[in-house]
């Protein structure tokens, strides 16, 4: 039970920093108004779609995960 319980502490204290950084940064520059992202609109209706700052998310996510698993596995 004890990797369980060490996971849970890590999972928290992940959620506590990206909610501090969340209120104090909550404007990024540059995080949604990147070229390829969609944004429409017309009249009253507004269609927005963040497709290249995704990508660039999925990416750096996936570089820090990678990491995470090869540090783990020395």
């Amino acid at each position: 039970m004890a990797p369980i319980g060490k996971m849970l502490v890590m999972v928290g204290g992940i959620i506590v920093v990206v909610g501090i950084v969340l209120m104090y940064f909550d404007k990024v520059p540059y995080i949604g108004k990147l070229p390829g992202d969609i944004s429409l609109k017309k009249g009253n209706f507004m269609f927005y779609f963040p497709l290249t700052t995704s990508v660039l998310l999925s990416i750096l996510l996936s570089l820090v995960f990678w990491v995470i698993h090869y540090l783990k596995g020395k």
